[in-house]
């Protein structure tokens, strides 16, 4: 294994030519000297290459997360201490805030609007999980008798922590922030389409002063380095964000050794607009709620139900200003939509949709992948929206991940709820009314983790996120996740005048 070893380890410039793994605290090639090339999803061009990890990488990162936990000092740190590390992370963060959205934006090929507050909410994460922790206590309580329980929060362990593409910082700030925080270790696999900004938090986090081998970056194969730290016995838990194929698979591989498993995954989203609604705010979410990020979001709501009285009127709304949407440099503010990921997923996308063609839907705008002039060889898909659908039309059913609506009328509460709550999926949701009342009763009665009631967003530092059904389980962004990441232990204690002898002997 060669490394750059440094008497500190120097912050280098986040726009490079070639990116280290980061093992025990130290920039590292792979053992078998393999690199892989990422491409900026927008131009087609090469931007970096990347230490390509092998399962001996692996294996030294899970050993190196191992040795920190169990005879390092990080989860024995007093919590005001972890606390601070965190806060000086978000520091650096914020100090190098335009380098990483620009990092974020040439590995992503999504637009500056979505990398800029994608990046900052990995900050605030940071941020909230240094205050979090400081009052993550546990309990006394008083027993019958003289007896009393106390609680306590004890650090899980190695945390495999397995990030998607769509979100490469913010969803390894999800995942890293709270696990270190309670004084786990962790080893970090990135996607390889994205993984720029995620090996720069690693680095970010070594500046900051987290100890050696708390935090690990090893970028490589999902089937091979992903599958093998889920397999590892020495490592503790797993934290996977994507596709509920994946998931199953992950959780039935961890089964055999009872790892601890926290999975978000697919979604398929309702949005269901009532005829009271502010239909111009209504619009305007629904657009958002599709098209932020590409349409390339978990909880992108891809299921548009209106109602039957104001159907007319929505879509010539929502159709006309999604063909105002801008594709084009993804460093314009005037730019709406970005890239799509890769070649693949375009033909992911406009297979969906040429099915849902074939089947009798109608195409009411987009349909095809876009030429974006002066980005010819970038893969961008159309804003598209699809009427005349039913629910056994697969673009329907399934996850498109790509910027695709599809909408269908409904008569009435009672249908609406029937209809969004047929899926497979239970992740997001959205409800547009003016009616209170309806609003209380239609987000109780939504099959969902997320419900958005008059507004298009869904992720906030201290707000749950996470599904239901095969959306996954578990909890992320909020004070609850740090329970994730930690034993909680139990010690009974006997304060009574007088020795105990429950047998009489």
């Amino acid at each position: 294994m060669s490394t750059i070893k440094e008497e500190k380890f120097e912050p280098m410039d986040m726009k490079r030519s070639h990116y280290s793994m980061i093992i025990n605290g130290e920039r590292t090639e792979s053992t078998s000297g393999e690199t892989f090339t990422v491409v900026n999803p927008a131009t087609g061009e090469e931007i970096a290459t990347v230490a390509k990890a092998t399962n001996e990488d692996a294996e030294k990162a899970i050993l190196a997360a191992r040795q920190a936990f169990d005879h390092g000092k990080w989860r024995h740190f007093p919590v005001n201490k972890r606390s601070r590390m965190l806060n000086k992370i978000a520091s650096i963060m914020r100090s190098r805030f335009n380098e990483l959205v620009e990092l974020e934006i040439l590995d992503t090929g999504k637009s500056i609007a979505a990398a800029q507050g994608q990046v900052m909410q990995a900050i605030e994460d940071f941020e909230f999980y240094a205050g979090a922790i400081v009052s993550h206590r546990g309990s006394v309580n008083s027993l019958p008798g003289a007896f009393q329980n106390h609680t306590e929060h004890e650090p899980v362990g190695v945390c495999a922590q397995i990030i998607p593409w769509n979100y490469p910082l913010m969803m390894a700030a999800w995942k890293v922030a709270p696990a270190i925080a309670t004084g786990c270790s962790v080893v970090v696999k990135p996607a390889s389409l994205t993984p720029l900004t995620a090996i720069v938090l690693g680095e970010i986090c070594i500046e900051s002063g987290v100890p050696a081998g708390v935090v690990n970056i090893v970028p490589g194969s999902g089937s091979m380095v992903g599958n093998y730290l889920v397999d590892h016995e020495k490592v503790d838990k797993v934290a996977f964000t994507g596709s509920t194929p994946v998931g199953k698979s992950i959780m039935e591989r961890a089964s055999a050794t009872l790892k601890r498993v926290t999975l978000e995954l697919g979604g398929k989203s309702p949005s269901l607009i009532f005829e009271d609604a502010d239909i111009d705010a209504a619009v305007d979410g629904s657009l958002f709620g599709i098209f932020y990020n590409s349409g390339q979001s978990c909880e992108a709501r891809s299921r548009i139900y209106i109602q039957e009285s104001i159907y007319d009127e929505f879509m010539e709304k929502f159709i006309s200003k999604t063909k105002k949407l801008a594709l084009g440099d993804p460093f314009s503010k005037g730019t709406h939509v970005g890239a799509i990921i890769n070649q693949s997923q375009l033909e992911v996308i406009d297979g969906f949709v040429k099915s849902a063609k074939q089947s009798g839907a109608v195409i009411e705008a987009g349909g095809a992948p876009a030429s974006v002039e002066g980005y010819e060889n970038g893969y961008w898909y159309e804003p598209t929206v699809i009427s005349n659908v039913t629910h056994d039309m697969d673009a329907v059913k399934e996850e498109i991940f790509g910027p695709v609506a599809v909408v269908m009328k409904f008569k009435d509460e009672k249908e609406a709820v029937a209809l969004a709550n047929d899926s497979i999926y239970g992740l997001g949701s959205a409800v547009w009314t003016k009616d209170h009342a309806r609003a209380t009763r239609v987000s109780k009665q939504i099959q969902a983790g997320i419900v958005m009631v008059n507004c298009p967003f869904s992720a906030f530092p201290g707000t749950p996120f996470g599904g239901y059904k095969q959306s996954g389980f578990g909890r992320e962004l909020c004070v609850e996740t740090l329970d994730l990441y930690c034993e909680t232990k139990s010690i009974v204690s006997y304060y009574g005048p007088k020795p105990l002898n429950p047998l009489g002997v």
